[in-house]
């Protein structure tokens, strides 16, 4: 794994309310309280994520956040930005996930803007891939990937990337109960990391760390974190119990 630090993230997506959260995440910090040899991170709702900051922090996971707009500030009815993410106590930030685009409009030109602010405001970018049912079958899969790395990245450098964290999160794979197999997974995160050795160089494609997402559990984990170039999980319907979550951390 080239002394990757193998990163589990759980993205709560639009569950649980503050003190369901508060709950939750105390469990966890219990749970995980032992692991050294993993980052874990939650993603709570926005409306949470002071108050997990509080239960988490002087722990071993991170908080992140699941979406924020590029603006620093302004008429933006209904968004948040990296400020306030990181006064909120956050350290990651969740972009471009397929639910963003599917349901909100979310582009790769969209993507590219948030991760560059991400960037510039020291919030820690979890860049979110995939590919549709129809993509795959169609055999799109890596064409598809490679325009959503290339616009989601233009115009940054490799120093910029240091800390960026890339999601593949199969489409078809999410919340349906379809995982990836192993060696899918694997094939699409070789050809992902191929893909930033050729744009950014063998450093960084090196270092950089590469998550699956898509119906991640605790019985397909292991097999998954097997493979030489999977280097976590981004899970979501798993995540949202303490009990289920820690035992993914604990692969």
């Amino acid at each position: 794994m080239d002394n990757r630090k193998p990163f589990i993230a759980g993205n709560w997506k639009m569950f649980k309310t503050g003190s369901e959260a508060i709950k939750t995440a105390e469990e966890l910090v219990k749970l995980v309280a032992d692991v050294t040899d993993t980052e874990v991170m939650i993603a709570p709702p926005f409306t949470a994520l002071s108050a997990v900051s509080d239960v988490v922090k002087e722990t071993n996971v991170s908080l992140g956040a699941q979406n924020f707009f590029w603006e620093n500030e302004g008429a933006y009815t209904g968004e948040i930005s990296s400020a306030m993410l990181l006064s909120a106590g956050c350290k990651y930030v969740i972009i471009g996930h397929s639910e963003r685009r599917q349901f909100f409009g979310e582009t790769d030109e969209t993507v590219n803007k948030k991760i560059k602010t991400a960037i510039s405001s020291k919030l820690l970018p979890i860049f979110c891939i995939g590919e549709s049912e129809k993509e795959r079958i169609s055999k799109d899969t890596f064409s598809i990937l490679d325009k959503q790395v290339s616009k989601g990245l233009k115009g940054l450098f490799s120093d910029e990337l240091q800390h960026l964290v890339i999601a593949y999160e199969p489409v078809w794979a999410i919340g349906t109960g379809k995982t990836a197999t192993r060696e899918q997974a694997q094939e699409v995160h070789l050809f992902l990391r191929s893909l930033i050795e050729k744009k950014f160089g063998n450093l960084l494609a090196k270092s950089l760390r590469i998550l699956y997402g898509g119906s991640v559990k605790p019985d397909n984990i292991a097999e998954l974190m097997a493979m030489p170039d999977v280097d976590g999980a981004l899970v979501g319907g798993a995540s949202l119990n303490a009990e289920t979550f820690g035992k993914i951390v604990h692969f």
